[in-house]
């Protein structure tokens, strides 16, 4: 089913690699012996890690996508469901790298036989030739900052055409590479094409020696909107009610004590008002909810099937799926990441849904969605909590605001949707029939 290796020209560095790959096999075997007994690795599923398959390959043609993490996995599924659509013949396999980002997949695929997941193997010499030998990819689509050499040299050597697709890539690591040229040109040749997210990421990419590059856009930022339980949705609006609250969306450690402190400086002005958390990792929940609890602040936490009572102060809705419903709720966002300086989290998000959004002075990650909200008048930008704080009183005071904000949010939100498009007829059309 794949292309014969008897044709491809020597690969010094390959044979290089897969020497190294063998003699850390030891060492990554503990490594993820650790990292199970941590609870970061599915102790069921670990021989998937080691290119042992638990799923059969389909007939057929087979497209494998690669995102390592819970956004990378959010920002394929559309495109891997819109590539079903059109060609329904074939089978997408989807592999990701952490117990979060497999949780959710599985979640969203829901019985679509269509889509199977795996985990990604570890780049090792045998595992990932079992991993090839068993699902005989016809085309990959990878969506990941980090080129393996062992498995994207194997991919080269069986002649399996790859697209490296929503590619990035910042000025520091563009000049980490320029800094072993041979090995970034090896890397980046094992990709027929390259589609960049944005001008400066395609020059960066051709600086590295990329040949083929096309600027196509975010992927994160084409997609639809959040899936959501329509009765759940219900349930909560009665009875959340009228009450007066925001979403601090997708936080991290350190941004948590900034939005208890900001609840305080507002609930006076807004009586009942709620504050809802949705940590960016859910397993950090119970820990904050200890560490947020006070005499003047009352906690409660989605995860323990507990319900915000009318003098809850701080909501925190720890749980894996459920984003779509709480921004349907919340008609403000702060998008978390952006307090500090991790980079933000994708505020197209709320956006599509109609929130009014917020973020803080570290958009870096999201830099052009930030820019076009701003530029579009569908988002604020603070630059601190008293920003903040003056931010949200605004809002929470005159919803007239608020619904301008979210209307030109939702507006620029809905104009990026071409990449999908873009992407599917550049997979079709190294896809044999």
């Amino acid at each position: 089913m794949n292309r014969q290796t008897e044709s491809t020209p020597f690969d010094g560095r390959r044979l290089i690699w897969r020497g190294i790959g063998h003699l850390l096999g030891p060492l990554v075997r503990l490594w993820l012996r650790r990292r199970t007994a941590r609870g970061k690795e599915n102790a069921a599923r670990l021989g998937e890690r080691f290119g042992h398959a638990t799923r059969p390959r389909p007939r057929g043609r087979l497209i494998w996508s690669h995102g390592a993490s819970v956004g990378e996995a959010q920002a394929l599924l559309p495109l891997l469901q819109h590539l079903r659509q059109v060609r329904p013949d074939a089978t997408v396999l989807l592999t990701t790298g952490t117990v979060t980002s497999a949780a959710l997949v599985e979640q969203r695929i829901g019985d679509d036989s269509g889509i199977i997941h795996q985990f990604v193997p570890v780049d090792l010499p045998g595992a990932v030739d079992r991993f090839l030998d068993h699902w005989q990819p016809d085309l990959v689509l990878w969506s990941e900052s980090d080129f393996w050499p062992g498995l994207l040299s194997a991919l080269r050597a069986r002649g399996v055409p790859a697209l490296l697709i929503n590619a990035r890539l910042s000025e520091r690591s563009c000049t980490r590479w320029l800094q072993a040229p041979g090995t970034a040109r090896w890397l980046i040749d094992c990709f027929a094409a390259i589609y960049a997210q944005t001008a400066g990421d395609a020059e960066r990419l051709r600086r590295i020696g990329a040949q083929t590059v096309i600027e196509a856009g975010n992927l994160k930022q084409a997609a639809p909107p959040l899936p959501v339980n329509a009765v759940l949705l219900e349930t909560w609006r009665q009875r959340l009610g009228h009450r007066p609250l925001w979403l601090a969306a997708s936080t991290h450690d350190g941004e948590e004590t900034q939005i208890a402190a900001v609840h305080r400086a507002l609930k006076a002005r807004f009586p009942g008002l709620l504050t809802l958390i949705a940590p960016r990792h859910p397993e950090r929940g119970a820990g904050l909810s200890q560490s947020l609890a006070a005499p003047d602040l009352r906690v409660a936490l989605r995860s323990t099937g507990a319900e915000p009572a009318g003098d809850t102060d701080i909501y925190i809705v720890d749980t894996l799926g459920e984003l779509g419903l709480w921004y349907r709720l919340s008609p403000i966002v702060l998008m978390g990441g952006s307090l500090i300086a991790h980079g933000g989290h994708n505020p197209l998000e709320p956006a599509r849904l109609g929130c009014a959004v917020l973020f803080g002075p570290h958009m870096f990650n999201f830099s052009e969605a930030a820019a076009g909200l701003l530029l579009q008048g569908g988002a604020l930008q603070v630059a601190n909590d008293g920003e903040l704080i003056a931010a949200l009183g605004l809002l929470l005071a005159e919803p007239a605001r608020s619904a301008a904000l979210s209307h030109a949010a939702q507006s620029y939100a809905g104009q990026q949707s071409r990449i999908i498009e873009t992407l599917t007829e550049a997979a079709l059309a190294r896809l044999p029939a």
